[in-house]
């Protein structure tokens, strides 16, 4: 197994319940793992929550991890992903200083250069909206930095497989996610 330490990112079905997402988080937790980011939100299909994990580890540590995940009773399925298997992207808002003109036309080209929006702009800022890659987000941020940025909101990761592959053909056998149901 592969020992070097990279991100993935770890995509969870759950039960739409309250207190899952704690659940999830609490056991990276005791595992001693750091959550770089995490966002949940829901699916297309009734009662199923989608939460995205971003952690930093080998392979090993991360196979560890989804398969601790896996034995949570609310726990659908567990998806391990990295960036080469995965399209992954991340909603960012940069709230920006933009002092004169040269200033706001400036940072005008560089919105434009990396497909951002810009969603609000005021006497001396510009609000901007970047979607994309971890790559995008640094880079336009290092070239806003000049300017000086204000403040910031992440969403934190999302993540889907390449291709026909998917979460669903993850999911627990039916007899395994019921027998711990009926169990307690």
């Amino acid at each position: 197994m592969n020992t070097d330490k990279k991100a993935y990112t770890l995509s969870i079905l759950v039960e739409d319940v309250p207190g899952v997402l704690s659940q999830v988080a609490r056991l990276f937790s005791r595992k001693g793992y750091n959550i770089e980011s995490i966002c949940a939100g829901s699916t297309t299909k009734p009662g199923v929550t989608r939460i995205s994990v971003v952690t930093i580890g080998d392979e090993k540590m991360i196979t560890q991890l989804a398969m601790q995940l896996s034995k949570l009773l609310l726990v659908i399925s567990v998806d391990i992903l990295t960036g080469e298997d995965s399209v992954q992207r991340e909603l960012v808002l940069i709230k920006v200083s933009a002092s004169g003109k040269d200033a706001r036309d400036e940072i005008i080209q560089i919105v434009n250069v990396f497909r951002a929006s810009i969603l609000d702009m005021a006497k001396d800022t510009l609000t901007i909206a970047v979607l994309g890659t971890a790559d995008k987000t640094k880079a336009i941020l290092e070239l806003l930095e000049d300017f000086g940025i204000l403040e910031t909101a992440r969403t934190g990761m999302v993540a889907l497989e390449r291709g026909r592959n998917n979460i669903h053909d993850k999911n627990k056998l039916k007899e395994e996610y019921n027998y711990g149901k009926t169990v307690l």
